[in-house]
Formats: structure tokens, sequence, C-alpha cells
């Protein structure tokens, strides 16, 4: 076992902790919410046995904790949290402030649907309305990918100097076992290295400022080098997903495609709900059409080009989004628009599984109907929902 890859069965919750446990953080803050506790409980668990080393604190709320990162992680030391929903709101003020400061932060996500009314079960309500402060937002379709995400992500972010949510879907992939393979204790920590933060807030040798006033001659161009910084994720995603790569044999491409070479009728979507899907698309592509599946991992900073190159060809395209933007469109749809509009191909929109709804084979079948007999509504589609 120590010498090469071994195979458990475990939660999405459970391979994010043992990824945190290779890794061994610094230290890490954390509040427990549903359906995130299960990840730092575990994790927490591994720290009170001696298998990691972590300091873990026990914070007040998700806004102490994130705030509590913050320090940690500018004061030099390798920091992870996590959290859920209403927890990430909470932390919305800090969230900017991480990034800003380019903390390279590791935050383990359970996407969870945002009150009200209360519903503890999963969408993708609160990781998109985090998606504009400016940390990266790295998606997992199951385990097997919340394992290696939390490793990829913990040195692309120390790459980047920018703060990732490492994200998983609530329940359905938190709380759901399966197979995955994990790489040796000794593989992983090589490949994320020593945490080495040359401008520590505790570096006495060389003083920092952390955190200062930025007026108007200043202020402008500081955001967009963090623009230009989050910009740079890309080609150090590549780079990362790579290295991964040599080490663990698994393939990371910034988008995954599925049987979408030759498809006319191509899928776009994020997260757990791909797996689904795939099964459609292999049951449609029996009976002679042409379909495929994009699917997006790496959200923020958002593959315009890649999304182009891999639907050019196709006569048509479905978005399905798991959230909703009030009075606008569907965020995942917005950003495929924007990518596709060079391209001669009509696009539809579908929202799906709000508040943990479940979407069936039958539902992704019916996306794909409507593209085949070119059924394209201007407006969004809201599927399964008791409105139709």
């Amino acid at each position: 076992m120590k010498n090469n890859k071994y195979k458990k069965a475990l939660t999405g919750g459970a391979a994010a902790a043992e990824a945190l446990r290779q890794i061994n953080p610094d230290v890490a803050p954390v509040y427990p919410i549903t359906p995130q506790t299960p990840i730092i409980e575990t994790f927490a668990k591994f720290c009170a046995d001696g298998k990691a080393r972590t300091e873990i604190m026990t914070a007040e709320s998700e806004h102490s904790a994130i705030s509590a990162a913050v320090g940690s992680q500018a004061a030099g030391a390798r920091t992870v949290t996590a959290t859920s929903s209403q927890g990430l709101a909470l932390m919305n003020e800090i969230l900017y402030i991480a990034s800003g400061m380019r903390l390279p932060i590791v935050m383990l996500i359970s996407a969870r649907a945002l009150s009200a009314p209360i519903n503890i079960h999963g969408d993708h309500s609160d990781v998109m309305g985090a998606r504009d402060t400016g940390w990266i937002q790295l998606f997992s379709e199951n385990s097997q990918e919340v394992y290696d995400n939390t490793i990829i992500g913990t040195k692309l972010a120390e790459r980047s100097e920018l703060p990732i949510m490492v994200i998983m879907d609530g329940f359905t992939t938190s709380h759901s076992v399966e197979n995955l393979e994990m790489l040796p204790d000794g593989t992983v920590r090589k490949f994320v290295g020593r945490y080495k933060n040359k401008e520590a807030l505790l570096n006495v040798k060389k003083p920092h400022t952390f955190g200062p006033v930025s007026l108007p001659d200043s202020y402008f161009e500081l955001k967009i080098d963090q623009d230009e910084a989050m910009k740079e994720v890309l080609k150090n995603y590549e780079e990362t997903a790579g290295e991964f790569k040599e080490v663990s044999g698994r393939d990371y491409e910034l988008i995954e495609e599925y049987r979408a070479k030759d498809a006319d009728h191509i899928l776009v979507l994020i997260g757990s709900t791909a797996g689904t899907a795939k099964d459609v698309v292999d049951n449609i592509r029996e009976k002679g059409e042409k379909v495929g599946l994009v699917k997006i991992k790496l959200f923020r900073p958002f593959p315009y080009k890649e999304v182009a190159v891999a639907v050019s060809k196709a006569k048509s395209i479905a978005v399905m989004d798991r959230s909703i933007s009030f009075g606008s469109v569907p965020p995942l749809y917005s950003e495929i628009i924007n990518s596709v509009k060079d391209c001669d191909l009509r696009v539809a929109s579908y929202v799906y599984a709000l508040g943990g709804r479940d979407i069936f084979t039958k539902d992704i079948e019916r996306v794909f109907e409507d593209l085949i007999s070119g059924n394209i509504s201007d407006k969004t589609e809201y599927l399964n929902a008791k409105t139709q």
C-alpha cells in the first residue's frame, strides 16, 4: 500500500477528508453545516487519531472561520476550510478579502440550496452566488473527482496565489459511497510539496502590509492585476493537471467531452448529473442519433475558448443549470452564450433539480428530444417542475 495506488469505497465527503489527511495542512478553521459537516468531522477524527497534524480551529460561525483562515494563510500557514449554503453566504464579505490579498486558501464545499424557504438539499445556488468573489471554482462529478480535485486544487491555488473552492454536489456526491482509487500518502505530499509563502505576515526579515487602504489612484490597477492572475489559472490548471496525471494516470482537462467530437446535439452541464447524462447519451447513440456531453470542470476562470471548440460543429446545444439568476438568465447558460457568440448554432436553456429535486433519465432524454426535433424555446425551461 505504501508504494502502490489502492482502492476504497468512500462518500465524497470522506474522499475529501482523506485527501486533506494526505496533504496534512497546517490549519483548518471550521464551523459545521449540513451537508458539509462530514468532511471536517472525518478529517478532525484523523487529526485526533494522530493521522494528520493539522490545527483544527472550531470557530463561532462561518464568518469567523473564513476570517481565521485569512489570518492563518497570511501568516504563512497552509490553510483549509469547508462550508455549504448559508455558511458560504455568511462568508461572502471575507471571500473578497481572501482573493484580494491573494491567499491560496482551499475551501471544500458541498453545494446546497439557499434559504428562504429553508432547504438543506443540493443545488448550485450557493456557489453560483459566490462566482464573482475572485475564487477559483473547481467542480467534481463524483467521489474520485472530489479526492483528485482536492489534491490538484491545493497545488493550483498555491501556484496561482488565489483561493479555491473545490465543489461537490450536496448529498448526491457528499453522502454517496463510490469506489475510488487513492494515491499513497507520500505521493500526495510530494505532489503538493511544502507550502512556502515568501511574503508571509510573520516574515520579520521582510515585513509586508496586508489589507491596506487603497484609494482611487491604485485600487483600479490592483483589481486588473487580480483579474490577470485569474486568467493565468487556465494555464496553471493545465500544468498542474498534467503533473497530476504523471502520478495518478488520470487525465483532467478544463472540460470533459463525452462522445461530443462528432455530435450534432450537445448537452452542457456541471457536477454529478453528468454521470446520469452519460448513460442517456449512450442510450440515444444506440438509436442512431449523434448526441454528446460537455462537462464543465473549471467554472472560474471560465474556459470560453475550449467550450467554443468543443461545440462548434454541433447543430444545437442545451445548457442545464442547477441555479437561477433572478431577473437574468441562468449562470452557466450565460457563460455558454458568451462562449459560442461566434458559432452558428441554437442554444436552449434548462433549469433543473433546485432544492434537491430529483433529476431522472427521462428528463434528460426530453432535453435531447427537444434538440433533435428543433423544439428550442427562447425562454428558460424548468425540468420536472410543477409549473409545467
